[in-house]
C-alpha cells in the first residue's frame, strides 16, 4: 500500500511547487530566509517543504555546494522553468523543462552548520544568539547535512562566520 502514498505526496509536492515554488526560489534569491518566506507566501506551505524547496534551489543554482568547488568555483547549474502545452485534443497541461547551464563564478567558504549541531546542539544554539535573528533562522531552518558544505562567500556568510567567532 505504498504506492498510493508515494503518487499523493509525488502530486502534493507538484502542487505545492506549480503553487509556490517560482515565489519561494524568488523570495530566497532575494535573501529571505525559509521563516520570512513562509509568511509571505498567498497560499498556505509548510515551513518544512518551504526548507527543502529554498535547499534543492541553493543546490541546482550554485549557492551551496556539497563537495567542494573547483577553483573560481565554476561548474554546471540547473535552470528551471514550465512550459504550458495543449495536447490533440485540446488538454493543457505544464512540462517541466531542465537546462544545464554555466555557473557564475562564486567565491566559495566552507561551512559545518549541520555537524556542529549534531555534535553539540546546545552549545551550538548558545552560539547563535549572538547572532541577529535573520541570520539565525537562516541556519536553524536550512536542513544542513552532517558533512562540510560550501556556501557562496557574502555579507550574511560573513556576518555569521564574525558572530560565530566573538566569545
Amino acid at each position: 500500500m505504498e504506492e498510493p502514498k508515494a503518487f499523493e505526496q509525488t502530486l502534493t509536492n507538484f502542487m505545492n511547487d506549480f503553487a509556490s515554488g517560482d515565489a519561494v526560489r524568488h523570495l530566497a534569491d532575494a535573501g529571505l530566509t525559509v521563516t520570512e518566506i513562509t509568511k509571505r507566501l498567498a497560499f498556505p506551505t509548510k515551513k518544512k517543504l518551504v526548507a527543502e524547496m529554498v535547499w534543492k534551489h541553493y543546490l541546482d543554482t550554485g549557492v551551496i555546494r556539497l563537495t567542494k568547488p573547483e577553483e573560481g568555483g565554476k561548474g554546471k547549474t540547473r535552470k528551471v522553468r514550465y512550459v504550458q502545452e495543449q495536447g490533440p485534443y485540446g488538454r493543457t497541461s505544464l512540462r517541466q523543462v531542465v537546462e544545464e547551464i554555466d555557473a557564475p563564478a562564486y567565491s566559495y567558504t566552507e561551512v559545518n552548520f549541520g555537524y556542529r549541531l549534531y555534535a553539540d546542539r546546545e552549545g551550538f544554539l548558545r552560539k547563535l544568539q549572538q547572532l541577529e535573528e535573520d541570520d539565525r533562522d537562516y541556519i536553524l531552518d536550512l536542513p544542513w547535512p552532517l558533512q562540510k558544505v560550501w556556501h557562496v562567500e557574502n555579507g550574511r556568510v560573513r556576518r555569521i562566520r564574525v558572530g560565530l567567532e566573538k566569545q
